[in-house]
């Protein structure tokens, strides 16, 4: 592709990550460009007609939503990541929709607003992992031994348990050693640890912290705990 490309992003969107993650496998060079949601410039509302993150600017073109960056990329640049097969190329898509669910459910976890909300949430997210391990292939990735926008897309799902997980044990991954094996193999994939900065963890801490919400009081008391024992 000759057109320059411009990824308008923000730090903790995990649709911006899917985008950041296909180009990086896809070996596109680009520009990154984070805008403040909470303060959104003129310009970003200019491109984006709804106000949210990913935007990709194509030369002077801007597409918007995630689903249809990634089909566009997958549209235009070498090294695919839907599989060649219509079929499978449909259901791929399908469990692309499921992973956008999964993240729905992850905020309706940071904000539950009582513990026995956040705890029909976890089961919740449980719930849909367990169908997602029965469609795992043998190999490290969704499909096997080939990554996948599928892969792509989990990769931010996943990140966000790593602060989770510091917070106290939810159970949400309990007896599913199919998603552990799967969410360690991505952790360690290049493009998905480049997809974020070195301060994203800190980010979405604080941004935890500030929802008001049963996980962030566990958060709170978790410190002030820390603060005793010292």
């Amino acid at each position: 592709m000759t057109q320059s490309i411009t990824l308008v992003s923000h730090a903790l969107c995990p649709y911006v990550q899917r985008i950041a993650i296909a180009l990086s496998e896809k070996g596109v060079a680009h520009e990154r460009v984070t805008v403040d949601l909470a303060n959104k410039p003129g310009w970003f509302l200019a491109l984006s007609p709804l106000g949210r993150t990913p935007v990709l600017k194509v030369g002077e073109a801007a597409l918007f939503e995630s689903a249809a960056i990634l089909e566009f990329l997958e549209d235009t640049l070498p090294q695919p990541l839907h599989p060649a097969d219509p079929v499978e190329r449909a259901r791929h898509r399908a469990w692309i929709g499921f992973a956008s669910e999964c993240l729905n459910d992850i905020a309706g976890f940071y904000t539950a607003p009582d513990s026995g909300t956040l705890e029909r949430k976890a089961a919740a997210l449980h719930a849909r992992f367990r169908v997602m391990e029965g469609q795992l292939r043998p190999g490290p990735w969704f499909a096997g031994e080939q990554f996948s926008l599928v892969d792509a897309v989990f990769a931010p799902v996943f990140r966000y348990f790593d602060t989770f997980d510091r917070i106290a044990d939810f159970g949400v991954f309990d007896g599913l050693s199919g998603m552990a094996e799967w969410r360690r193999a991505l952790a360690e994939r290049p493009s998905v640890r480049n997809a974020v900065t070195a301060e994203y963890p800190e980010r979405l801490a604080d941004f935890l912290r500030r929802r008001d919400s049963a996980l962030s009081r566990m958060m709170e008391l978790s410190c002030l705990t820390l603060r005793q024992t010292a």
